[in-house]
């Protein structure tokens, strides 16, 4: 036993030990009842009992010395590669969100008006000039247009103009000195290209996603939108509701196109900005006539593809439907709202006729009177409904 004190003391005195004393003898201890008739072999044992000490010091201490090693190479790499945080910082103060109100109705609590839909936009003219989606503007009498800026103030907006064709609108605040977004080029857009889309989503102001550039030029056809005659930018960027007139931001900080629909997730679709160029270079006083007749929705005409998305999303949708319209937003306190329509359903006749695209609604709306007579179907149910569109 002294031969065994002796030995850790000895090894206890070496700096890169630490062996703890008592835990030692008692395995010594336990091997000295088991060990054979050689007087020396525990002593032999208690070298390898050290020897195991060591190394597993010795291992511990490369380990955190790695691991040291690797914190420093990263250290720099967030202030490096956050390119999405640098694109944010330069074009998010001149990103606004929109809100339109009826100043009709009132909310019983606060008093206020009713809020009947929102969107985004951003400021392209120091002045107070704002682009956004003609879609988020263009609603019933008597609605009142604010606009929130960053640093949160509110103003109320005048509409300027609107191009129903193109889906764009500029409207106006009394307010001077406000950052300007910087407007990019379309036209030398590649997929696979870093984007990141700005805006309000479901009215949570300043909200940011990324992605890539799906397609560079999705022709309209394709959507299945009639009239438009034009190509869209397609992106895998998450864009919702709310975030209809923001920007989509190039890594230049540059706006190459502005946010106009979600068909479903990962499949988004932007206004490319040299269209936005056209529309701001044409110097109208007066807004193009609308339809007199409002109806209150935003829709997308259902093209095979969508039809077959829609039918693996949804297998109880009946086989029997090959075209319609699918409704992707009701604007609340609208007659289609009050008629009954709702997000997600699919008109496929109206008044007895078969409705292909958008543009038969926007007929039929200037050549009936009345009311609507509308087929829907929503989820595996068909159901009718009747909505009285109002004058616009």
């Amino acid at each position: 036993m002294s031969m065994v004190r002796s030995l850790l003391k000895v090894l206890n005195k070496k700096p890169i030990l630490n062996i703890n004393y008592r835990c030692s003898y008692r395995a010594i201890t336990t091997y000295k009842q088991r060990k054979s008739e050689k007087d020396n072999s525990y002593i032999f044992n208690g070298f390898i009992l050290a020897a195991a000490g060591v190394i597993g010091y010795v291992s511990i201490k490369e380990k955190v010395s790695a691991a040291s090693i690797v914190n420093d190479s990263l250290k720099g790499r967030r202030e490096k590669y956050n390119f999405i945080a640098d694109v944010v910082a330069v074009s998010a103060p001149s990103v606004v969100y929109i809100e339109i109100k009826d100043g009709r109705r009132l909310d019983l609590y606060t008093g206020n008006p009713i809020t009947l839909s929102n969107g985004s936009g951003f400021v392209v003219k120091e002045d107070g000039l704002i682009l956004t989606n003609a879609h988020v503007v263009v609603n019933k009498p008597n609605a009142i247009v604010e606009v929130k800026l960053l640093d949160g103030s509110t103003h109320k907006g005048i509409v300027e103009d609107v191009d129903l064709k193109s889906d764009l609108a500029t409207l106006r605040i009394p307010v001077k000195n406000l950052p300007t977004m910087k407007l990019g080029s379309s036209a030398d857009i590649r997929p696979g290209e870093w984007v990141v889309a700005m805006g309000s989503p479901l009215a949570l102001s300043n909200t940011v996603t990324a992605g890539v550039v799906s397609s560079a030029q999705r022709a309209s056809e394709e959507l299945g939108l009639r009239g438009k005659d034009m190509v869209y930018i397609q992106t895998d960027a998450p864009i919702t509701f709310g975030n209809s007139g923001g920007p989509l931001v190039n890594l230049d900080g540059e706006a190459i196109g502005v946010n106009s629909m979600k068909v479903m997730s990962g499949i988004s679709f932007a206004i490319p900005i040299d269209y936005v160029k056209d529309f701001l270079a044409k110097s109208r006083s007066k807004s193009p006539p609308v339809s007199k007749r409002y109806l209150g929705i935003t829709m997308l005409s259902l093209t095979p593809h969508i039809l077959i998305e829609l039918r693996m999303r949804n297998p109880e949708m009946p086989s029997d439907i090959k075209h319609g319209i699918l409704v992707w937003k009701v604007i609340i306190g609208s007659p289609a709202y009050n008629g009954g329509l709702q997000p997600g359903d699919i008109i496929t006749n109206i008044n007895g006729k078969p409705v292909y695209s958008a543009t038969d609604i926007y007929s039929l709306l200037e050549s009936t009177h009345g009311r609507l007579e509308l087929e829907v179907v929503r989820g595996h149910k068909k159901m009718s409904l009747t909505v009285t569109p109002e004058i616009h």
